[in-house]
């Protein structure tokens, strides 16, 4: 790789975790807290994000291991290589791909929905209704637009979008510690009834959406090249990111149960809003800016997965397991520009899918992301054992043992994702989602290997990572 084509190595200590924690926290706890609580109850879905938070730990903690020792742009590809070869990498990148690009969609269809807080009616232009929702000019217009406006940031580079994102990560945090504190101060036990709502069927619906909710902290590796830190700390940061997701989660849940009574959750269009007006003495102003720090949530997420996605894309193409043009980088601000484009264009065209699109990205998307995190606590175990003198500046204790139960809970949790689960993926939406994903993914893969031979591909991982070996 000359020296033309390499990633600029800028990324700070607050980068990447404003990078990891943005992305994790994104919009989901404004726009679905609601539907935790009253899918699982209020202890449920405590819960339910205990056991998901347990599995990302688990998960994070072998990720941390191997971001540490392989720090190279694609992060999962670069693992599951040196661990199980050519066809294995492709397919633990192309699922981590599916979650980053569910993501990226969901928060084109989460803008809008926003909007219906903060400027009620303005959803006007009726186009057509898809799966019972009306979707109209002006709903998917400004999700449109959001749109674009994110691929050119992402475009524009890196360190202009850590930037943006580390402003909008405090606004989170400031809308979520006010709601926190309030609720908490302002609620009371009662409200908190039921405390499991649907039995076993209500915790593992919202525990097939904790991953989705998760997912960020394995932005990190795949921005490795472009971390400017001790190996050991990308390991540390990534661990702690993942930790302040859990806390975040379990603290919004606590709070908007203590507040709201199960009829004003199951009433509310916005819960986390109307939690944060009542908490301060039904103040319209509070649930605006509860509003406003859940906009920074949708655009850290947002930014968040361009980056990864675009990473992994790019990793891929240099590979040769994908189009070669999907690696080029931008001349001037040195960002894989067309699989930035790339990923615009599927963000783009999502909000013409309607409000319902939401919850068929957050379950496709999950799906996507637990395979791909089955494969890298998988390849943790292979490594550890075919390469046991490999430098691991961040190495787990235990031998193989985190990693043989990260490898048992993500299976778990995939499983839950099949036919015949109370909490199975809807048919025909979101299996036509992974379906097509798969098909797109075979065809791309098929064509590319053909194109520059097995040999290319393996030629260039050699190299890769013999250069930071």
């Amino acid at each position: 790789m000359n020296n033309e084509q390499k990633l600029l190595k800028i990324l700070g200590n607050k980068d990447v975790l404003a990078l990891a924690f943005g992305a994790m926290i994104g919009w989901g706890w404004v726009v679905t807290a609601g539907l935790w609580v009253t899918e699982a109850g209020s202890l449920g879905a405590i819960l339910a994000f205990a056991i998901g938070g347990i599995l990302v730990i688990f998960v994070g903690l072998t990720y941390a291991e191997l971001a540490s020792a392989l720090p190279l742009a694609g992060g999962e590809h670069v693992y599951s290589y040196k661990a199980m070869g050519r066809l294995a990498s492709f397919v633990t990148t192309w699922a981590i791909i599916l979650g980053y690009v569910s993501v990226v969609a969901f928060e084109a269809v989460a803008l809008p929905t926003v909007f219906e807080y903060l400027i009620p009616n303005y959803s006007q232009g009726y186009l057509y209704t898809i799966a019972g929702w009306d979707v109209t000019a002006t709903w998917a217009g400004i999700g449109i637009v959001g749109s674009l406006i994110i691929t050119w940031i992402n475009y524009r580079g890196i360190k202009f979008s850590t930037a943006i994102m580390f402003i909008l990560t405090l606004l989170i945090a400031i809308a979520g510690i006010l709601l926190i504190t309030g609720s908490t101060v302002g609620g009371n036990v009662t409200n908190m009834q039921p405390l499991f709502e649907k039995g076993i069927a209500g915790l593992l619906t919202v525990i097939i959406m904790t991953p989705f909710m998760f997912v960020g902290f394995d932005v990190i590796p795949q921005a490795a090249e472009e971390i400017n830190l001790p190996q050991k700390r990308i390991g540390q940061l990534l661990i702690f990111s993942v930790l302040l997701a859990v806390v975040w989660y379990i603290a919004v849940i606590f709070g908007v149960s203590r507040i709201l009574t199960p009829a004003e959750i199951s009433e509310s269009n916005l819960v986390t809003a109307d939690a944060m007006a009542k908490a301060f003495g039904d103040s319209q102003l509070m649930g605006n800016i509860l509003v406003l720090g859940g906009v920074g949530g949708i655009l850290t997420s947002w930014i968040g997965f361009y980056v990864g996605g675009s990473r992994a894309i790019y990793a891929l193409a240099n590979a040769g397991m994908l189009p070669k043009s999907l690696g080029e980088l931008h001349p001037k601000y040195k960002t894989p520009h067309k699989a930035i484009l790339l990923i615009g264009g599927l963000s783009t065209v999502s909000p013409l899918l309607g409000r319902r699109a939401l919850v068929w990205f957050v379950d496709a998307g999950g799906l996507g992301l637990v395979v791909a995190w089955l494969m890298v606590a998988i390849s943790f175990i292979i490594l550890r054992k075919k390469d046991p003198d490999m430098k691991r500046p961040f190495k787990l204790p235990g031998g193989t043992f985190l990693g043989w139960i990260a490898v048992v809970l993500a299976l778990g949790i995939s499983i839950l994702y099949m036919p015949g689960m109370p909490s199975a993926l809807v048919w025909p939406y979101e299996w036509a989602i992974v379906g097509l994903w798969i098909i797109f993914g075979a065809i791309l893969y098929k064509v590319s290997i053909v194109k520059y031979g097995k040999e290319y591909a393996d030629e260039h991982m050699r190299k890769e990572i013999d250069r930071i070996a």
